[in-house]
């Protein structure tokens, strides 16, 4: 599930042995223990309600920049962005692997910086245009 900008939690929902526990009417009898059971239920259900209220009354004061700063300390945020900046790099790389290719050098397995692939590059396409002007 996706965070927008301004959430820091995600609200998680009670556990059948929770919701369990909570309403239960102490094994008394149906009728009898209903309206014992609301009114724990509503204690509890406050009670549960009090510290998301209180957390977000606490993040409220911080600024956007800082909310945003704290959900991406997550370690489900790391991993994720981790993932993808590797995804970048390797296209990145595959991409010079290319250019590399199509550049012609002596010896043709000469391994080139990404700098000297793109100062060559630059070098081959005017030549190129030379050639094509003449």
């Amino acid at each position: 599930m996706m965070l927008n900008s301004d959430q820091t939690e995600i609200d998680v929902p009670l556990s059948h042995s929770e919701t369990e526990s909570v309403f239960s009417d102490g094994g008394g009898g149906r009728g009898a223990g209903v309206e014992e059971a609301s009114s724990v239920g509503l204690c509890a259900q406050s009670r549960l309600a009090e510290p998301g209220e209180a957390l977000k009354k606490d993040l409220q004061h911080l600024s956007r920049e800082e909310r945003r700063r704290r959900r991406r300390a997550t370690a489900k945020y790391r991993t994720a962005h981790a993932t993808r900046e590797r995804i970048r790099v390797e296209a990145f790389n595959m991409a010079f692997a290319e250019l590399r290719k199509l550049l012609p050098t002596l010896p043709p397995d000469k391994k080139l910086s990404k700098i000297e692939i793109l100062r060559l590059a630059i070098c081959y396409i005017s030549y190129l245009n030379h050639v094509l002007d003449v």
